[in-house]
């Protein structure tokens, strides 16, 4: 579960063989977990948190990967090399199938929440590895630091996080208003402090 800020259970730590209705609502964090353990042996549900801006780096898992788009929409492609121009449109109500041991990556513009479902242990394989702004050596790979005021295309705040995989560099950004969103590291820049 690398590259998340949160991971909540949504069904109340219930047992495999109790029965659970969890309707969508405003989730509090990244992940919520709806059934089962994908770090375990067997099934699965979870639901996933896209923020506006994400690109998910191409990666692939040692199990099958059922997506289901629940809200927004969400661009889906499968390929060693994340491409813009391979990436499926999937909007509200669409389905994915990734075969285990196939490379895939996604891009989510204006934020989605995708339903993830399978048989563990779900493991992610970034293909270009990961990096986030808690490495020792993050100053090797980041331009900008955690706390760091920035102004982007899609608004200013403070970086929460950094994630990099192969040559996708992200920032997670919280803006005043609560909101957080991913830029890119090239459109970013370090905010104006007003005299």
């Amino acid at each position: 579960m690398a590259a998340v800020s949160a991971v909540a259970r949504a069904d109340g730590g219930k047992g495999p063989n109790e029965p659970r209705i969890i309707p969508l609502r405003p989730m509090s964090g990244d992940v919520e977990l709806l059934y089962g353990d994908p770090e375990q042996s067997g099934p699965f549900v979870m639901r996933i948190h896209e923020l506006p801006g994400a690109m998910v780096p191409p990666h692939r898992h040692p199990v099958d990967e059922h997506v289901t788009i629940l809200q927004g929409t969400w661009y889906f492609g499968i390929g060693e090399k994340f491409d813009m121009s391979a990436l499926q449109e999937l909007k509200a109500g669409s389905y994915a199938f990734a075969p285990k041991g196939s490379s895939m990556f996604a891009y989510s513009p204006d934020g989605a929440v995708v339903q993830v479902h399978g048989l563990g242990p779900f493991a992610i394989d970034w293909r270009g590895g990961l990096h986030t702004l808690d490495d020792v050596d993050a100053s090797a790979v980041f331009k900008f630091t955690k706390g760091l005021d920035v102004e982007s295309d899609r608004g200013a705040g403070r970086i929460l996080q950094g994630y990099a995989s192969g040559e996708i560099i992200q920032y997670e950004v919280l803006r005043a208003d609560g909101q957080r969103f991913m830029t890119n590291e090239d459109v970013l820049r370090v905010a104006l402090k007003a005299h």
